[in-house]
């Protein structure tokens, strides 16, 4: 009979051989590629590098076709539960080195479990991709696997925080299971997503492009959008997802945490808000000049950053309390929102409102992008998702009215018709339909043609129409503008609303969940 000191020497060295995943050949070739294995990067992710392993002895079926003798050490994947500063997540992170992390009926069951003990407790989950895909051995055991998978990110979805990392390869099926969380983070140089790949898309279509070009991390990010952020390696990927979820609460019934100065109210004028907007109407100039003075220092956290640039979708700390802001950028596109900036707001407006964060936007908005493109494209669709997602939004919604707010963009905006709570305004709003020069064409088109100089007597009429229509006043004067505020004390404006506004309740007929023009 074994003694108990035998057998505690052999279970460390199972458990040695277990977190040795595919053997040190293989984890130096994942050290080669400048990749992390699936243990150092979850001793990276939680605070003091310690975890509590679930299901580690866990492995493969053996009688799956040509899996007899086999040693898949976890199944390929290492799912965990530990802290996050300070706060409860549970993780999974799929191990290259075994099988190249291939997903098999095991492996989902251990990734669809862990996700569960998440929705069940109510705390964030974070899965970190770095896999072939399919194991083929498995047939339709992975395939239902895969399945199970989605659905539980379906479950999870607004219930409980989700952030996926790409660190390797994530492609066909298995791209699916990030694209349904809330936020991806892709890592450059190793990281690649897509359904089908340049060999498939080369002989589907004749179309040549590498894999890099395809599903990279700038690729996913600028043309697709699929990615929120970019990261530079495996170590940054993990401290994006530590600054994310330090932004966001652990579940839906939680407010977002705030830091120790939380709730005081940081009255500050800022005299240099009040000469940033240009006096020429068409000259641009760049927004986050407006929000880094607004908010607290050191607190913006944009989201999609090299994605629709024309529209800015960012978490930040108003005298410590989270808020997510999203302003038109006229820097790019002069401000306009085409169908990208529509998506892009819309999916953060919705997640927002999902995990009771505040809305603020700031808006300086010409109007929808014209051209044919986006008319095919469906920028009337699209348009109207945003305009869905602020008027079904029930958290506190305050709008700053910077400069141009014409027609439905403006409403898209989240004007006061959509349920926006408080509404202010800068001298230098312009609230109107549309800009004075197509308003003037359409109006007094019969007075400019017979004019004996109709350039002059179009240039007057527009500064006419400018002076009594282009400026807030009308749109206070009506009560659709709450205030018009120098620029200088937004900040305290912004404190005082959303102070107020903290036991906001909007009460909403009763129904399964509204139809978004997807």
């Amino acid at each position: 009979m074994a003694r108990v000191k035998d057998k505690i020497v052999q279970l460390r060295q199972k458990k040695a051989l277990i977190e040795l995943g595919g053997g040190q050949e293989r984890i130096d070739a994942q050290h080669e590629q400048g990749k992390m294995t699936a243990r150092e990067r979850l001793h990276l992710l939680f605070d003091n590098a310690f975890f509590d392993e679930l299901y580690s002895f866990s492995t493969h079926r053996a009688t799956s076709f040509g899996m007899t003798g086999k040693s898949l050490p976890a199944d390929g994947v290492v799912t965990a539960i530990g802290a996050v500063r300070g706060r409860l997540v549970y993780a999974s992170s799929q191990d290259f080195t075994v099988m190249g992390g291939s997903v098999g009926a095991v492996h989902a069951s251990k990734v669809v479990d862990v996700m569960e003990m998440a929705l069940k407790a109510g705390v964030p989950y974070v899965g970190i991709n770095d896999s072939g895909g399919a194991r083929i051995q498995e047939g339709v055991d992975s395939l239902d696997g895969y399945g199970r998978i989605f659905y539980y990110n379906t479950l999870l979805s607004g219930v409980v925080p989700q952030v996926s990392i790409i660190a390797g390869p994530c492609a066909g099926g298995a791209a699916y299971s990030p694209a349904l969380t809330d936020f991806i983070i892709m890592v450059e140089g190793t990281g690649q997503m897509f359904i089908a790949g340049p060999e498939v898309i080369k002989e589907a279509t004749g179309e040549v492009i590498s894999a890099e070009e395809l599903g990279g991390a700038y690729a996913q990010a600028t043309h697709s959008g699929n990615v929120h952020f970019i990261a530079r390696d495996d170590a940054e990927a993990i401290t994006l997802v530590q600054t994310l979820l330090s932004y966001l609460p652990s579940n839906n019934t939680e407010d977002p945490p705030a830091v120790p100065a939380g709730g005081e109210l940081v009255m500050i004028e800022d005299e240099n808000l009040n000469s940033i907007v240009p006096d020429d109407p068409r000259a641009p100039y760049d927004m986050f000049d407006i929000l880094h003075r607004v908010f607290d220092a050191g607190t913006m956290f944009e989201i999609h950053s090299h994605y629709a640039r024309n529209m800015i979708c960012c978490f930040a700390r108003l005298n410590g309390r989270v808020v997510g802001v999203v302003a038109n950028q006229p820097m790019e596109r002069f401000g306009s929102i085409d169908i990208d900036a529509s998506d892009k707001a819309s999916r953060f407006i919705r997640f927002c409102n999902a995990f009771n964060i505040p809305l603020v936007s700031f808006v300086d908005v010409p109007g929808f992008m014209p051209g044919i493109e986006q008319e095919f494209g469906g920028i009337i669709r699209h348009g109207a998702k945003m305009l869905f997602s602020f008027s079904a939004a029930t958290v506190p919604k305050v709008s700053i009215v910077v400069r141009k707010a014409y027609g439905g963009a403006y409403l898209a905006m989240c004007a006061k018709s959509l349920g926006a709570d408080r509404v202010a305004a800068w001298p230098t709003a312009e609230i109107a339909v549309m800009g004075a020069e197509g308003a003037v064409s359409v109006l007094f088109r019969n007075e400019i043609k017979p004019a004996a100089d109709p350039n002059e007597k179009r240039k007057e009429l527009i500064e006419q129409y400018r002076d009594e229509f282009e400026t807030p006043y009308v749109a206070a004067a009506r009560g659709l503008v709450d205030a018009v505020i120098e620029p200088k004390d937004t900040r305290m404006y912004l404190s005082i609303a959303l102070e107020s506004l903290r036991s906001k309740r909007d009460i909403r007929p009763q129904k399964k969940h509204g139809l978004i023009p997807l």
